[in-house]
């Protein structure tokens, strides 16, 4: 009698979730939705991210996991509806993946040189296959709205670039005045007291830090990351310093400008003031 094939982890997984679903199985996954689940999909999203930052691989693996998760639970519901399945998201990408990369595996495959190539054919590709109605389609109309809003703008400023909205060159000068620009119309709309203008121009002015670091190759989203941790760090350490107390702002200057001399590797009394 011939011996059926063990069933690959991706097939058991899959079962798993269905049983979940099933009458019968978990309450909670149960009363799951498409809607209920965006919370915790960008929540796994972010946790990916915090492992590829810590360079912990196995941490990593666990969390790759859980994103599947949300994948395989989304196929699921859809299965459940009628509307797809989980074979259908992969052969759906793995078509995807070949259209849109004819360089590789089209007639003209090694056609292309370098990645700046790549990503604006991708983008010419991509034009092409959701403007196939009467309605113009703009390079910024697929950035979602629901991305941090960092990572929103300097999406944004990457696809207008590719089409030629930039600074020419690589010379960062411009750039530079434009974020200078934005600080001095800030501090015009601060001197007025108007209240909407300053809230405006605060967005001008993260949206043009936005601009350097993009034109640096700084990711905006990882760089504010790190600087909130930074400062959680730095925080936490000048708080135990003055012992959890309520002082002048001298005081907190002290501390802050020892902590930050200690992490330099340098005595506080060299920290500059």
């Amino acid at each position: 009698m011939a011996q059926t094939a063990p069933e690959n982890p991706l097939e058991t997984f899959a079962r798993i979730v269905a049983q979940l679903r099933a009458p019968g199985g978990c309450p909670w996954d149960r009363e799951q939705t498409h809607l209920s689940l965006r919370g915790s999909l960008l929540e796994e999203a972010h946790e990916v991210i915090a492992a590829i930052e810590s360079g912990d691989m196995v941490n990593l693996r666990e969390e790759l996991g859980d994103l599947l998760l949300h994948v395989v639970f989304h196929s699921q519901i859809a299965t459940e509806r009628g509307e797809f399945t989980l074979a259908d998201v992969a052969a759906e990408e793995c078509d995807k993946m070949v259209r849109r990369h004819p360089h590789v595996f089209g007639p003209d495959a090694g056609s292309l040189g370098d990645s700046g190539a790549v990503l604006t054919q991708w983008e010419e590709i991509k034009k092409r296959e959701k403007g196939a109605g009467d309605q113009p389609v703009s390079v910024v109309d697929h950035v979602p709205a629901s991305l941090p809003t960092l990572l929103r703008a300097q999406k944004v400023q990457a696809k207008a670039a590719r089409v030629g909205f930039d600074w020419p060159g690589t010379d960062l000068a411009p750039v530079i005045a434009k974020l200078r620009e934005e600080i001095a119309e800030l501090e015009a709309a601060v001197a007025a007291g108007a209240a909407r203008e300053i809230e405006e121009e605060v967005g001008d002015l993260l949206f043009s830090v936005v601009n350097v670091a993009r034109r640096l190759g700084v990711d905006a989203e990882l760089a504010g990351t790190r600087a909130n941790e930074k400062f959680i760090r730095r925080f936490r350490a000048a708080e135990a310093a003055v012992g959890g107390k309520r002082v002048s702002p001298e005081e907190w200057d002290v501390a802050w400008e020892a902590v930050k001399a200690t992490e330099r590797g340098r005595k506080p009394a060299e920290a500059t003031p």
